[in-house]
């Protein structure tokens, strides 16, 4: 199966409203959405070669900070994709193989976030190691550890820097922050299969926790001394909550457009990815031109995680999900599948916006959504995003590290295959 490249601009708000971590006066390319250590050692990274088509990324136009294009413009024009996902994947990828080149660096990660929170305050300190303990994935510090290890060699570093080191870390303290704040929105009990911080010590522990490991990771952060990093970082925080009022805003709303989910995507998903994966760069010594693509890659990869994510709150079960199927909807978030569906439904529009008041009315919604091709739609969406991620990747030199890099990309959409 090919995919089918519409160049979604999502630069021209965005980069208006958050500066995409950028100096004033920089220009950003905006339609190709962008261990070393161990001596780079010659192991093939899980057996396997994925094949990297280049593509002339310098064809990409570029526009300054201050543009105020359509957020889709060019859509529904094709360019021939980076490469065939059915035909390149030839076994499932596990989070396991992938981060295996970085599984040292993980390990010193986990040793050090409890300690780097702080123990000034007891209760905070373990509302923070509940959800540090909850487990998950850490795919934003490793992608840290894999483009500061891919972007290492152009540099001629042997190894990461201190600095690095302490991205990663403030980069899983700061999402950790925000599902602490997202469960007290979402009046979520269970996190990780484990119950949430604000359902073992309230509403205001959880709250302070949040803010206290935000603060705990602005101070860290300003001790890097890199200006640059630190506004990009930043940000990120700003656009957490730009993020979360947007959605607030636009709950039961079907006049919603992609232009708007995209965004509000951006805010709340892409944007720490994309800051975290150029940070690292930065911090490798890299040129501008693969920082700014470093940036692209996690812009998008964040974009396609978010759209899959909302693919599977419909195609998968409840046991799957650790909450009801259709729960965003359920709450009036409309994202990728509901906004192409409604195209086609206009039933789906008045059962919406009667917030499901009669009874078995969720589950006709979730099944219109199906029926009218919404998750099908959305799923190109992702590949799209998913292969404008690919292409910012041609800028690196061969390692293993880029090709877990490209894995990762390949992880997100067998998700949902």
């Amino acid at each position: 199966m090919s995919m089918t490249c519409h160049n979604l601009d999502f630069g021209t708000r965005v980069l208006d409203l958050v500066a995409v971590g950028s100096s004033s006066n920089a220009s950003i390319e905006r339609h190709s959405v962008k261990n070393h250590g161990k001596g780079f050692t010659s192991k093939v990274y899980g057996a396997r070669r994925m094949a990297c088509c280049r593509q002339n990324i310098s064809r990409t136009r570029a526009f300054s900070t201050n543009t105020s294009e359509a957020l889709l413009d060019g859509v529904g024009e094709r360019t021939e994709p980076v490469l065939d996902l059915k035909k390149e994947v030839k076994s499932p990828i596990s989070l396991a193989n992938l981060f295996e080149v970085v599984a040292d660096d993980l390990q010193t990660l986990n040793q050090n976030l409890r300690s780097i929170v702080g123990a000034e305050n007891p209760v905070l300190m373990s509302a923070a190691e509940q959800i540090f303990g909850a487990g998950g994935k850490r795919i934003r510090p490793a992608l840290v550890f894999l483009v500061s290890r891919a972007t290492a060699e152009l540099a001629g570093l042997k190894d990461l820097t201190t600095k690095h080191r302490r991205l990663a870390e403030i980069i899983e303290m700061i999402h950790t922050a925000s599902l602490i704040h997202d469960d007290v929105l979402d009046e979520s009990d269970m996190r990780r299969g484990k119950e949430t911080v604000h359902q073992l010590y309230g509403t205001r522990v959880a709250v302070l926790a949040g803010d206290f490991m935000f603060a705990q990771s602005s101070w860290y952060l300003a001790n890097l001394e890199n200006i640059e990093v630190i506004k990009l970082i930043s940000q990120v925080i700003k656009d957490f909550a730009s993020g979360e009022i947007k959605q607030a805003s636009s709950l039961f709303d079907c006049d919603v457009e992609l232009e708007e989910y995209l965004l509000k995507s951006f805010y709340k998903t892409a944007s720490l990815i994309a800051a975290s994966t150029k940070g690292a760069a930065i911090f490798s010594g890299a040129d501008r031109s693969i920082t700014e693509q470093m940036y692209e890659f996690g812009k998008n990869l964040g974009l396609a995680f978010q759209v899959v994510d909302d693919i599977l709150d419909f195609t998968q079960s409840a046991e799957q999900l650790g909450k009801p199927a259709g729960s965003d909807l359920a709450k009036g978030n409309l994202t990728a599948p509901v906004i192409f569906a409604l195209e086609k439904e206009p039933k789906l529009r008045e059962i919406i916006e009667s917030e499901f008041c009669d009874t078995g009315s969720l589950d006709e919604a979730i099944e219109l959504v199906k029926q009218c091709g919404g998750i099908e739609r959305a799923q190109e969406l992702a590949k799209e995003k998913a292969d404008l991620a690919i292409k910012s990747l041609q800028c690196l030199p061969p390692s293993n590290f880029r090709l877990a890099l490209q894995d990762m990309v390949m992880f997100n959409l067998e998700r949902i295959d």
